[in-house]
């Protein structure tokens, strides 16, 4: 059995930027004028995770998403389970309920196990220092035509 590794791309680099954004844009501009995507690549180099806090974790935030993930949860499985449309609303009604405190009981001792690790809610992303916009060597030079460098 043979893997397929990922190799980087090849090819000239045709322009930096120092936000993605501008980077899509460039590569937008080139797409937009019939260049061929495929030859296209934006490689973000000096990668770096950020992590933004975005709360702060009690038992109490705690208890309301877990009230809010077994609710709907529970609505999902009332949705296939109701089978008599006269007891539909009291069916879907007591599966809401069920997944709302199941939901409640499943985060707050996952929580109270988990509480000397973190307090606090947070979003990790991975940033680039910048962003170069790498293109197939036979195309170099109608990618430079196409963007006017």
């Amino acid at each position: 059995m043979r893997f397929n590794v990922p190799q980087p791309p090849a090819g000239e680099v045709v322009a930096t930027f120092t936000t993605y954004d501008s980077a899509v844009a460039f590569v937008e501009n080139l797409v937009a004028k019939e260049f061929p995507p495929a030859a296209i690549a934006i490689v973000g180099n000096d990668l770096r995770s950020i992590e933004r806090v975005r709360g702060r974790l009690s038992y109490a935030t705690v208890a309301v998403r877990g009230i809010m993930n077994g609710s709907w949860l529970g609505f999902i499985f009332g949705l296939f389970f109701t089978s008599n449309i006269l007891t539909s609303v009291q069916t879907m009604l007591t599966w809401v309920l069920f997944g709302a405190a199941a939901g409640i009981l499943f985060n707050v001792i996952r929580f109270s196990m988990a509480r000397r690790k973190r307090g606090f809610i947070s979003v990790s992303q991975l940033m680039a220092k910048e962003y170069q916009v790498q293109i197939q060597g036979d195309l170099v030079a109608k990618a430079k035509q196409i963007s006017g460098l």
